[in-house]
């Protein structure tokens, strides 16, 4: 054999070694990201759904007002003035725009991780 094709051949076993230990490092890594990701964005859901306004007013009025006009068969029922919603503050904006960016962002981390164990 001349030397090229040794220094191939030792090049090729090389670089399996190096490539194998490689992607079994990485692999179990990327396997936890989507179970952070995915607990992470449980968390930040719930939180979205406690910081979002009390709706329960406007429920409350209009299941009344559907009473209402049950009970009184076919005659209109007195008229209900549903509650005004109020209005968001600057903080709060801010607050649910940073919140949904963090459950999209770790959405997208899950997603490239699928992604990259797949390929």
């Amino acid at each position: 054999k001349d030397v090229r094709s040794q220094f191939w051949e030792t090049y090729e076993v090389v670089a399996e070694e190096v490539d194998s230990e490689f992607l079994e490092r990485y692999n179990g890594d990327i396997d936890i990201i989507p179970t952070f990701a995915g607990l992470f964005s449980a968390v930040t859901t719930s939180f979205i759904i406690a910081s979002q306004p009390n709706t329960e007013d406007t429920t409350n009025a209009l299941l009344t007002q559907l009473i209402l006009l049950v009970a009184n068969g076919t005659s209109a029922p007195q008229s209900i003035t549903l509650p005004q919603p109020a209005g968001y503050s600057s903080s709060d904006v801010w607050a649910q725009s940073l919140a949904y960016a963090s459950l999209l962002l770790s959405l997208f981390a899950a997603f490239g991780a699928i992604l990259g164990k797949q390929w």
